[in-house]
């Protein structure tokens, strides 16, 4: 490498580098075993702490959030954590507002733990890239908190209209802020349907939570919005599946073993969480508090 050459590299650059192919890089970057960054969606490395990686040197660590982060939960909306939460009588303080902007509060020490749900193209799942990526060298553990039935919820005149994403092309859909998994997610389902953001209707100021998503379609705002089949069900509107993403939360491992968490924890261990899983409908807790990523 020499100093012409750009201050990141693309996955096909270190492939290249490396002598591999670039699902091996993919994997690296999982596992957290290789420096990268998410930027505009896209997984790219620091040329620096490439070439410090390959001369045997680990880059400067992130900040640890344990050791000064308040006990607050970030992230993405979800409505069962968000009740869980409070029902759990645990103290913990929650701040919802998007996928990776829980990512940049963690590596600002500006939580204990973050909830997400980011499609990764290049792998075809969930999560573990972006946190691989932006929490590489921090003490956390991923762990899943459910399977979601994601989709669009529509007004329910227009059931038997919209049976896919291609069918919003001039409609009022709400959208949801930059930050959140669900507009990601949902970017990348307009594009595979040859749809711009010019395709759409405008329908108000971006939703910002899985909530202010629905209630925009509920009070007639908006024509549809991509969302939760709980949500849907909640505010009565119709709702076409497309998949079952994967909830993760993401949770710096000393945090985990403090009371206010273990207390959370112990709450969600009992029946009241998988009842109300059932009763908001869409959900699947049959993987909850597996393990999918263990940083260093």
């Amino acid at each position: 490498m020499d100093g012409e050459q750009p201050e990141f590299l693309t996955t096909r650059e270190v492939a290249a580098l490396l002598r591999v192919r670039e699902r091996k890089v993919y994997d690296l970057a999982a596992n957290g075993q290789i420096p990268c960054r998410r930027i505009t969606g896209k997984l790219l490395f620091p040329r620096t702490e490439i070439e410090r990686w390959l001369a045997g040197e680990r880059g400067p660590a992130e900040p640890s959030p344990a050791k000064r982060a308040p006990e607050v939960v970030a992230g993405s909306h979800d409505p069962l954590l968000d009740w869980a939460l409070r029902e759990s009588g645990s103290g913990l303080a929650s701040f919802f507002d998007g996928s990776l902007d829980g990512l940049e509060r963690m590596a600002r020490a500006e939580a204990i733990a973050s909830g997400l749900h980011v499609f990764e193209p290049e792998s075809g799942g969930w999560n573990l890239a972006h946190v691989a990526g932006r929490l590489s060298a921090a003490p956390v553990v991923l762990i899943e908190w459910a399977k979601r039935s994601r989709g669009l919820i529509i007004d329910p005149a227009l059931e038997g209209h919209i049976s896919r994403v291609g069918d919003l092309n001039g409609r009022r859909v709400a959208r949801r802020q930059p930050a959140a998994g669900g507009q990601v997610l949902f970017d990348h389902l307009l594009a595979e349907a040859g749809l711009g953001d010019d395709a759409l209707a405008p329908a108000g100021e971006p939703a910002r939570t899985e909530a202010e998503a629905a209630a925009s379609v509920a009070s007639g705002q908006a024509e549809a919005a991509p969302g939760l089949e709980a949500m849907a069900r909640q505010f009565r509107l119709g709702f076409v599946p497309l998949m079952s993403e994967r909830y993760d939360i993401v949770i710096d491992r000393r945090a985990y073993f403090e009371p206010r968490w273990q207390a959370f924890v112990a709450f969600c261990q009992g029946s009241a969480l998988a009842k109300k899983a059932t009763e908001l409908g869409g959900y699947d807790l049959s993987s909850h508090g597996t393990v999918r990523w263990n940083g260093p």
